[in-house]
């Protein structure tokens, strides 16, 4: 069943589209995020919402993954500073030990 949506505009009581002569009559150019298809054609901004909520939606998982595997990146690097820290402090103990002998 394929719906048919009418040509009217909330912004303006439910009167006809007026297209080309209103500001929220955008193109849109790229990828529809959810069948991957390319986009490129008119229409109002309200109508482009769900797809843009869709897309940035995915944007903000990405970037949640790539903040995740950073911070699993500084804690690996923070772990190995720690060991080197302490092995340093043990190699001027035992330095210490072996002058005053």
């Amino acid at each position: 069943m394929k719906l048919e949506v009418q040509d009217n505009c909330p912004l303006n009581n439910f009167k006809k589209c007026k297209q080309f002569k209103c500001a929220w009559f955008v193109q849109m150019k790229g990828t529809n995020p959810n069948d991957g298809k390319e986009v490129d054609e008119y229409a109002c901004s309200m109508a482009w919402l769900p797809m843009l909520l869709v897309e940035n939606a995915m944007q903000s998982r990405h970037t949640g993954g790539a903040i995740e595997s950073f911070r699993n990146e500084m804690v690996k690097a923070n772990e190995s500073n720690q060991n080197l820290l302490e092995l340093s402090k043990y190699m001027e103990l035992k330095n210490r030990k072996s002058i005053s002998q």
